[in-house]
């Protein structure tokens, strides 16, 4: 049996560990991932995101970057879809510019490398953009050009829906409300 992989192990829950299996199905991989929440999701990429900058350092181009995290997503059994284009639509027309996310992992989350001295006005901007547009609520920007990695990570929120997270989140919901 292979080990469970260092960032799942702070997950309230246990994951089978015949989920590590690497010949487990897209849709057995899209029924783990929706089970989790957007934090612990988040948390998970995140935790990935980590173990490269530990292992590589800062420094090296985005491309790089971008190679190690798909594998660690593969490691992770976490589906993602890599440079996935964004269709722009204005007043029925729509137009392909160009606009693509570098990962979105579980159908849910918008993962943009960047490999840049600082992170600037523009980034948070486009950050905020590919959110309105892929109408995902949550993403990350992660910049490896840093020394210490957590100086280089930003979480974005675009119109949350807490509801929608999963029933737990339900759950906590109405218990704080209650």
């Amino acid at each position: 049996m292979p080990p469970i992989p260092r960032a799942l192990r702070a997950f309230r829950y246990v994951l089978p560990l015949r989920a590590f299996a690497f010949s487990a199905s897209l849709r057995y991989l899209l029924a783990l991932a929706s089970a989790m929440q957007d934090k612990d999701l988040t948390h998970a990429i995140i935790g990935a995101s980590i173990e490269i900058h530990r292992k590589m350092g800062p420094g090296l181009l985005e491309a790089v970057y971008e190679e190690c995290l798909a594998k660690e997503f593969t490691l992770l059994n976490l589906a993602y879809e890599r440079q996935k284009p964004i269709p722009l639509v204005y007043k029925a027309l729509k137009l392909e510019c160009g606009y693509r996310l570098d990962f979105l992992v579980c159908h849910r989350v918008v993962v943009e490398v960047k490999s840049i001295e600082a992170i600037a006005p523009i980034h948070d901007s486009v950050m905020l953009t590919y959110l309105r547009l892929s109408e995902k609520p949550v993403g990350l920007l992660i910049n490896f050009n840093v020394p210490i990695l957590k100086d280089g990570i930003r979480r974005y929120v675009w119109n949350y829906d807490e509801e929608k997270d999963n029933a737990e989140t339900q759950r906590t919901t109405e218990i704080r409300r209650g």
